[in-house]
């Protein structure tokens, strides 16, 4: 029983700090055709994120690898009923790491554009899947004995779009602030505004998101039977208004900072609500899987435990050491004398 404890802890980290690494990119790619007024500014918005967009991804495929591993039930019956969602991800995430590295290949107008098109359908898509598809988990899937009764359609329902909303505004305003930050001069300034109108429009989604949970969820059952979990979506609504007060301040990096805790206690809010789910049925209970019914064997789990012991770390300590290499801010004039920049 603790190792699956274990491992629901590590899956939940291993999602939130996803959601937190490429949640900045994929705001940068939804914003950055509007908010680059020539090809030069959209360039620089690009190669901010260009040393680690696809380092980031790296959390996704770890959080997949250890579903996959630790609870493969879940994993298999996940890929089943989300099939073509996931599927639609998969090819956005695909067109998107395409887009970043073709878009430089050539020097025509119409090249440049059509994909930075792809790199804004390609960024928004994936920001509003992975909303819809955990709001689906958390409101739980119509499932019995007979299996999944949904579809697409079904998925794309108030509470799943409501969430995926969430999840657009989240990355945008979180995208817009790393922007804010990576830029200098006038394209840091209307990096920081983007932010700012922004923000009002997440405050709204994220207290209709709370208010539609009661009702749409069962997510709050844990947190009325152990009343100190509260402190977690306290942190999440301290963090979204530490992000609008550091901006009023003129301070960006801390305004980003409070934006990285938002999406991490935004994410932990929903999975300590699911415990000790994975994917709750709406139907009846008993059909859940939880990761008590859907884990692997101990065996499995203990070695998976010491391999995640000694390599999560070191992935850390890497990701550290890139952000710490590329930490400098990307100007104009650098990207122009780059032939190889984005």
């Amino acid at each position: 029983m603790e190792l699956q404890i274990i491992w629901f802890v590590l899956w939940s980290v291993l999602w939130a700090v996803y959601f937190m690494l490429d949640g900045f990119v994929l705001g940068s790619g939804m914003l950055h055709v509007f908010l680059g007024k020539n090809d030069g500014e959209r360039r620089v918005f690009i190669n901010t994120i260009g040393p680690v967009w696809d380092g980031n991804e790296v959390w996704l495929i770890t959080a997949g690898g250890a579903t996959f591993a630790a609870f493969p039930t879940t994993y298999a019956l996940m890929f089943s009923y989300l099939y073509t969602a996931l599927l639609l991800l998969l090819f956005a995430l695909i067109v998107r790491g395409v887009s970043y590295e073709f878009r430089g290949k050539e020097d025509g107008a119409l090249w440049k554009k059509t994909w930075d098109i792809a790199i804004l359908v390609s960024s928004f898509l994936p920001a509003l899947l992975f909303g819809v598809a955990f709001g689906n988990i958390f409101a739980g899937f119509p499932m019995d004995a007979a299996g999944y009764h949904g579809s697409l359609i079904y998925l794309l329902n108030p509470y799943g779009l409501l969430t995926g909303i969430l999840f657009v505004l989240l990355f945008l305003v979180h995208g817009a602030l790393y922007l804010e930050v990576k830029t200098v001069g006038d394209l840091s300034r209307r990096a920081g505004a983007a932010a700012d109108k922004l923000w009002p429009a997440l405050l709204v989604v994220a207290v209709a998101f709370l208010g539609y949970t009661k009702f749409a969820t069962k997510l709050y059952d844990n947190y009325f039977s152990a009343p100190y979990l509260l402190v977690i979506p306290l942190l999440a609504v301290a963090a979204l208004l530490g992000i609008r007060i550091f901006s009023a301040k003129g301070k960006p990096l801390a305004a980003f900072a409070a934006s990285c805790v938002t999406i991490l206690m935004v994410v932990f809010t929903g999975v300590i609500g699911l415990f000790p789910n994975l994917i709750p049925s709406n139907i009846d209970p008993a059909y859940s899987l939880t990761i008590f019914n859907s884990s692997s064997s101990p065996y499995t789990l203990k070695i998976m435990t010491v391999v995640a012991f000694i390599f999560v770390p070191i992935v850390i300590a890497y990701k550290i050491w890139v952000y710490r290499v590329f930490r400098g801010k990307v100007t104009v004039e650098e990207v122009l004398e780059d032939r190889g920049a984005y």
